[in-house]
């Protein structure tokens, strides 16, 4: 398993001057391999390889407007051409969109594998410089002078912070003891989430918080002129505060996810179309702000570092409109209707936490492999139409049911 340590770095003025120019070699060679891939496939309708364009990169370095890029490490250019190559496999898998070019306003990075630094001690040296890079490890638990990392990312926000992150390849940790407990996530706007057990966790909104902080700086940066120093220096107010926006919505999503992964054996959520959810212009600042894919991501992961399970049932499982009683199920429920009463079993429902309970009943059903009474399907309830059978549901468990 592979593990990846993010800390702070500091480099000295040569240090920098060395990585800012590696920065701009590395787009320079990803925009103009971009560039050549994308011309030759609409002329000649080929696909480029690899090896080609490493051979382009190598004529690039034997011409005389291109010399320069002899004068940084070779492999951050080997590696930016591998990255490339992996997007358009992604893309043509239909797994990415198009690969884009890279901009210098943007987060500057360089990948160093094995051969490009020396780690000893504990001091990190990079290929083409003469000292070590001073950064700050801020993870107490693991001894940084054992460190042996396979891979090191430096890379350069907006705001000009420098980041150094170790991948290093480590044993699958032991999983985490059971609790007995599984648990249902109903996710929305207003709560961030609401559990089976109902409980909830109230949404945030880190960026409508430092919307209108936000707003101020970017008119003060409008109002500069372009190219001045001025200007410079409010683009960074901007990217400072996106930065603060960024780590606080980092730090709750992790926070939530440590959290349900450790009172849960078996975590069941909802495959929402985040994608489709987002083409609704009155909603999609708010949609991209509580960062459910982030969300999911990290409970992946999580769940499998842990040995927990993940079990996803379909989006098209009506969770909010089915009994967790009795089983029946509304043919309308509108959005503004938080609670509803069912006319089968007068039982009254609060939505987000009759929804998590139906969630957590289709995916125990799913993680015992049968169908069940749990999710109310193939069997007769009151009501048209029949909820959906649980064979249709396409659930996928993710992690192993300990």
């Amino acid at each position: 398993m592979r593990t990846a340590y993010k800390c702070r770095a500091y480099p000295s003025a040569e240090q920098a001057a060395v990585l800012n120019r590696t920065f701009g070699c590395v787009r320079l060679v990803w925009n103009m391999t971009l560039g050549q891939r994308r011309q030759r496939f609409l002329t000649k309708g080929i696909r480029t390889s690899y090896r080609e364009t490493d051979n382009a990169l190598t004529e690039w370095k034997r011409t005389e407007g291109l010399a320069f890029l002899s004068e940084v490490s070779s492999v951050p250019l080997q590696q930016t051409l591998r990255h490339q190559h992996t997007a358009f496999q992604n893309f043509f898998a239909q797994r990415a969109q198009y690969p884009r070019f890279k901009s210098r306003m943007g987060r500057q990075s360089a990948h160093y594998t094995r051969s490009a630094f020396r780690m000893r001690d504990g001091l990190l040296t990079l290929a083409k410089n003469a000292t070590p890079l001073k950064f700050v490890w801020s993870f107490n638990d693991i001894d940084v002078v054992e460190l042996d990392p396979t891979m090191v990312v430096i890379s350069r926000d907006p705001d000009g912070r420098w980041y150094a992150t170790f991948a290093v390849d480590t044993d699958a940790p032991v999983s985490a003891e059971p609790t007995g407990r599984s648990i249902g996530v109903d996710l929305g706007l207003s709560d961030f989430l609401v559990t089976s057990d109902g409980e909830r966790i109230a949404n945030p909104r880190h960026l409508a918080v430092k919307a209108r902080n936000i707003a101020r700086y970017q008119r003060r940066m409008a109002r500069c002129q372009r190219g001045s120093s001025n200007r410079r220096k409010a683009k960074a107010k901007v990217a400072r505060a996106h930065r603060k926006v960024r780590n606080a919505r980092q730090d709750f999503l992790h926070r939530s996810t440590t959290r349900l992964v450790r009172s849960a054996d078996v975590i069941v959520i909802e495959d929402l179309n985040i994608r489709g959810m987002v083409r609704n212009r009155h909603l999609a600042r708010a949609i991209s702000d509580v960062s459910w894919g982030e969300f999911r991501r990290q409970l992946e992961y999580k769940c499998s570092r842990t040995g927990r399970a993940l079990v996803v049932i379909d989006r098209w499982f009506p969770s909010s409109k089915l009994c967790s009683t009795c089983g029946h199920r509304l043919t309308q429920l509108s959005l503004s209707s938080r609670h509803w009463t069912c006319p089968s079993c007068r039982t009254r429902h609060d939505r987000d936490i009759n929804a998590a309970k139906n969630i957590l009943a289709a995916g125990q059903a799913v993680a015992r492999g049968d169908s069940g009474d749990a999710c109310g399907a193939d069997v007769r309830r009151k009501g048209s139409p029949l909820p959906q059978s649980a064979a249709k549901q396409e659930a996928r468990v993710v992690g192993e049911v300990k």
